[in-house]
């Protein structure tokens, strides 16, 4: 999905894809396929792509579009679907995805830790 919003700022501020590259230390090639959806833009680049173009975040921001990339067309197997595969595989899952499972996991791990404390202390009294 082609990031049109961070496009039209980029342009609208009179950058090029070369300037903006330059200041997430990416090549050029590889920001031209962030910005056409090819490639993934990891919140980090958003928060700095966005006081690169002097905006906020919430301007340029389109959510990722989720690819699946798996393949299971060479899988043979008699005894049927997935029983004998071998090797692995891979989903390119996008980086926003990620950092919000992380996020979700670490509030559930604190929810956790506050239900067990309160499990001991009702077994003290």
């Amino acid at each position: 999905m082609q990031k049109e919003k961070l496009r039209n700022v980029r342009k609208r501020k009179g950058f090029t894809q070369q300037q903006v590259a330059d200041y997430i230390a990416t090549d050029v090639s590889n920001y031209s396929r962030k910005e056409s959806g090819d490639v993934a833009i990891r919140k980090e680049e958003w928060e700095k792509i966005a006081r690169f173009l002097e905006v906020p975040v919430e301007e340029i921001y389109e959510e990722e579009e989720a690819k699946l990339i798996n393949s299971f067309d060479n899988i043979t197997s008699s005894s049927g679907f997935g029983n004998n595969i071998q090797g692995n595989y891979y989903c390119n899952v996008p980086e926003f995805l990620l950092e919000n499972q992380r996020d979700y996991i670490e509030i559930l791990k604190k929810e956790n830790q506050r239900l067990q404390e309160a499990i001991n202390a009702l077994k003290k009294k």
